[in-house]
Formats: C-alpha cells, sequence, structure tokens
C-alpha cells in the first residue's frame, strides 16, 4: 500500500497544535519557500506546494476536523483495490477519452468499509479529487479580513460612541489593476501549470487542485511584473473607519463588520473587520460590571463631623452627597440609576470615600490636634 504525506509533518506542527501555531508556521516556511524567492529551485517549488496543500487543509477548522477524523479512521494509511474499503473510481486511462487520467481518486464514490458519506466529505474538502478541471482565468476570492484591537477612552466604552481606526488591508493595485503587469507589458501562458490557473498537489493516491504559485490563479504571467505591487495584483494600503462603540463596551469585547475587511480579488466579496475593544482607564472613574466606582477624597474635619459633597456623574450630570459624622475611609454610598446603562438595565454610581490626612501641619495645627486628641482620650 502506498504511504500517503501527513499534513501535520509537512508542517512541522503536532496534531495538538492551535490554530493559531498552525498559521504562524505556515507563514514561516511560506516565505522561506516562495517560489518568487527561489526562482529556479525546483525542490523549494516542490516544498512550496506540499505546504500549501497542507494549510489548504490545516488552515480550515473544519476541513481540519474532517482531516483527522479521516486519520483516526485510518483512511490514510494508503488505497488499495479488490474490496469495498479500498474501492475508489479513478479516471479513465490514458486514449479513453474524457479526462486524463492523473491516478487522483473520485472521492464522490469513495466509501470506506460500508461507513458511506466519506466520499461527498472528500469532494467538499479537496475540491473534487484529482478530476482537472478545463483551463481559466483568475477566481474570484473573498477578500481579507482584518482583526485589530482597539483602546477606547473609558467614558466612551461606558456610554457609547465612535472611535477613528486605521486599518492595514490589501487593494487592488492602482497602476496594474489587478493584473499583475507593467505598463504596456504582454502575457503568455504559465509554464507551472500551462494556463490552467491551478497546480494539483499528490496526497496518497489522491489529488488536490489549489490556485498556481507562479500566476496566482491567473493561468498567464505578465512578461514584465507590474513595478508597483511586483507582479501580486495588490497593495497594502492604510484604511481610516469610524468605530461604533456600543454603550457598556467591555475589554474583550468583540464585534464583527462585514464588508469592511480587504477588498476582493477579481470581483470577489470583501472581508470582514474583527474588533477585540480594550478600555482604558479613567482618573476618576473606575467599573464593576455597570456599576460606576467613583473615588471622593475627603479630610480629618469632614470624615469626623461630617460634610455635604457635590460630584458629576458619567454622564456630566451634578449630584449632593450628605457625608454623616463619623464616616470611616473605604465607606461606600450608592447613588440609584446613575450608572452604565445596557441591554435595558442600568448600573448605579457608587460613590468610595478615602480618608486624607495632611502631611504637614502648622505648629499652631498640631497643639490644637493634641488638644483634640486628650479631650478625647486618645493616645497618639
Amino acid at each position: 500500500m502506498a504511504q500517503s504525506k501527513d499534513f501535520y509533518a509537512v508542517l512541522g506542527v503536532s496534531a495538538s497544535a492551535s490554530q493559531d501555531e498552525i498559521k504562524k508556521q505556515y507563514r514561516k516556511l511560506a516565505k522561506k519557500f516562495h517560489p518568487d524567492t527561489n526562482q529556479g529551485d525546483a525542490k523549494a517549488a516542490e516544498r512550496f506546494k506540499e505546504i500549501s496543500e497542507a494549510y489548504t487543509v490545516l488552515g480550515d477548522e473544519a476541513k481540519r476536523k474532517q482531516y483527522d477524523e479521516m486519520r483516526r479512521l485510518g483512511a490514510f494509511q494508503g488505497f488499495g483495490g479488490g474490496g469495498p474499503a479500498g474501492s475508489a473510481r479513478r479516471g479513465p486511462p490514458p486514449g479513453a477519452g474524457g479526462a486524463p487520467n492523473t491516478g487522483g481518486i473520485h472521492f464522490e464514490d469513495f466509501d470506506i468499509g460500508g461507513l458511506g458519506g466519506f466520499g461527498e466529505m472528500f469532494a467538499s474538502m479537496f475540491g473534487g479529487g484529482g478530476r482537472q478541471g478545463p483551463a481559466r482565468g483568475r477566481q474570484t476570492e473573498r477578500g481579507q479580513s482584518v482583526e485589530v484591537s482597539v483602546e477606547v477612552p473609558f467614558r466612551v466604552a461606558a456610554l457609547g460612541g465612535k472611535v477613528p481606526v486605521t486599518l492595514e488591508v490589501n487593494e487592488e493595485c492602482p497602476t496594474c489593476h489587478g493584473s499583475g503587469a507593467a505598463p504596456g507589458a504582454s502575457f503568455k501562458i504559465c509554464p507551472e501549470c500551462n494556463g490552467r490557473g491551478v497546480v494539483s498537489f499528490g496526497q496518497g493516491g489522491f489529488a488536490v487542485n489549489r490556485p498556481c504559485p507562479m500566476c496566482l490563479g491567473r493561468g498567464q504571467i505578465p512578461t514584465e511584473r507590474c513595478p508597483t505591487c511586483n507582479g501580486a495584483g495588490e497593495t497594502r494600503a492604510r484604511r481610516t473607519v469610524n468605530i461604533t462603540v456600543p454603550p457598556g463596551t467591555d475589554t474583550g469585547t468583540r464585534v464583527r463588520l462585514t464588508g469592511q475587511g480587504g477588498k476582493g480579488v477579481n470581483g470577489g466579496p470583501p472581508g470582514d473587520l474583527l474588533i477585540t475593544f480594550q478600555v482604558g482607564a479613567d482618573r476618576f472613574f473606575g467599573r464593576e460590571g455597570l456599576d460606576v466606582i467613583a473615588r471622593v477624597p475627603l479630610n480629618i474635619a469632614q470624615a469626623t463631623l461630617g460634610s455635604k459633597v457635590r460630584l458629576k456623574t458619567l454622564e456630566g450630570k451634578w449630584v449632593k452627597l450628605t457625608i454623616p459624622k463619623g464616616t470611616p475611609s473605604g465607606k461606600r454610598f450608592r447613588v440609584r440609576g446613575q450608572g452604565i446603562e445596557k441591554n435595558g438595565e442600568h448600573g448605579d454610581l457608587i460613590v468610595e470615600v478615602s480618608i486624607v490626612v495632611p502631611e504637614k501641619l502648622s505648629p499652631e495645627q498640631e497643639d490644637m490636634l493634641k488638644q483634640f486628641a486628650a479631650a478625647g482620650g486618645l493616645k497618639y
């Protein structure tokens, strides 16, 4: 039986690696073996194909889950003939008409040990198995989804509002308009894929069709690359968007803005913008759930004799609070309904007092304080 490659071994990660670890390792390897940086190196080109093949499956959580299940069932130990567990329809032999026989298995007809259903799953995972499609131009692709972490001021997070965010996204190259060609350049058939725009990666007894790494799926390459994008057809661009911050936003709150990411390729839909909020600190207010905490300093006389204090709420309204005699440091007072409103619920304003002791006293003040302590029987 033919022994197939292990996608995890190809990327050099363990089967328990996280999606972030897989993505990071793929980027590292793809950069190292990319054809643009290893021109004329057939081994690097083949390695790049293997890496791309593995990441096509492992980089997609749904496909990875299916792949792991097939590994568990032993589906990658080889494909034999003669029995139901090893039977699979192959393409016609050379000269028999129809598509040429590439040795690829048509998984839509594949049944492992009578379990059923896996043929359709494989056809979905690997783009129709080893069938060779007709020559085509570059496929439409969804734009890049962009993830950003945005710090928002405390009051904006509590009350809601808008914050500007500057993003770096992939946009269509303004010079070549996505073609990858220098102005006035002509095109020739891509020698890597012979104009099909896709290449087949072998995996045991089947093949996976993926966009050609040389022509980027276009099927043709320019005689001279665009000087702006070096043939990629897209460039990095900075864009500023105003983000709506929902009232009551906490650190870690995530929102998705559909269609606000990178521009789609060849008419494809734009990607999404995924935002994770980080709430900044405020010099006066704190927060506990929907309650707003305001810490108010009192001197010894105010705490001992009682007082009245006036302070602003989060929304800028003035409220008066009576401090009773003998209030200790750390005592809390609650002002109903002056906290954060979220989903129909309204928190309170909680005023926490702290007694501030003067760092220096005049001789007269010291004498008066000693007399006060002696009269009250206080030791110092």
